[in-house]
């Protein structure tokens, strides 16, 4: 938003205009971009028939949105349908604002909900993600041939200063270096999808995060076994999960 000083347009705040803040995937707001025409790209449901007398809240992407640039496997695509987790606005207070390119501000209204766009967990989505974490790990660094050979006097080292460097910072520091939140998230969807139940320190061997960023993470998404079969153990929560083939149990 522009730092120059001005009038703002408070049109919004008379007409009391209630709008929602929703979070969406990066895919999903990157496939919007490519709307054209009217601009549509989907439909939002809300249903009264919802658990508990809660309205259910889900939105549809529209097909011609869901094809994916840059993916050699054409079956994979965009997730369309993706329900909607309400949340509320609590305490706080939060507006929407909008600038045109004249640098006019204008209120367009105070947020009354909020709400998280999570794609409905299906085999295509779980494809989709481990396409994104294969392309994310993909080595930066490429074999080239040299037409001659090197000439200069290298001579190798025991070690390179910068891996003592590391290392220093390693036992400084003491713990493991947190990864982004998604990134996290995809790890842990592509292990559940293998078994439904994993204690803490296999978690935390495949994710390679602190113990504690972790379960704040699995607080979200999972549900943690005090006693029975699986005691001391982690499980997805309903909504999340997804299996391979018929397997639902893991000894």
């Amino acid at each position: 938003m522009s730092e120059k000083a001005g009038d703002v347009d408070l049109t919004g705040a008379k007409l009391n205009t209630g709008v929602w803040l929703v979070k969406v995937p990066k895919y999903l707001s990157h496939q919007w971009t490519k709307a054209t025409g009217r601009g549509e790209v989907g439909k939002l449901r809300i249903s009264k028939k919802g658990n508990q007398g809660k309205p259910e809240v889900s939105f549809t992407l529209n097909e011609e949105l869901t094809v994916i640039e840059g993916i050699e496997d054409k079956s994979v695509s965009a997730p369309r349908e993706h329900p909607l987790t309400m949340q509320t606005v609590g305490g706080q207070t939060l507006a929407v604002f909008t600038e045109t390119s004249s640098d006019k501000i204008a209120l367009e209204g105070v947020v009354v909900q909020r709400a998280d766009c999570r794609p409905a967990v299906s085999e295509n989505y779980m494809k989709l993600k481990r396409l994104q974490i294969e392309e994310s790990t993909k080595p930066v660094r490429l074999s080239q041939q040299l037409a001659k050979a090197v000439t200069n006097n290298y001579k190798p080292v025991a070690n390179h200063a910068y891996n003592m460097e590391y290392d220093r910072k390693k036992k400084e520091e003491g713990k493991r270096a947190r990864a982004d939140k998604q990134q996290v998230l995809d790890m842990l969807f592509s292990a559940f999808e293998k078994h439904q139940y994993y204690n803490i320190k296999d978690l935390v061997d495949i994710t390679k995060q602190p113990v504690i960023y972790l379960k704040e993470i699995l607080r979200d998404i999972g549900i943690y076994n005090v006693k029975g079969t699986h005691k001391n153990t982690w499980e997805l929560k309903p909504e999340y999960r997804h299996y391979q083939g018929e397997e639902k149990t893991d000894e």
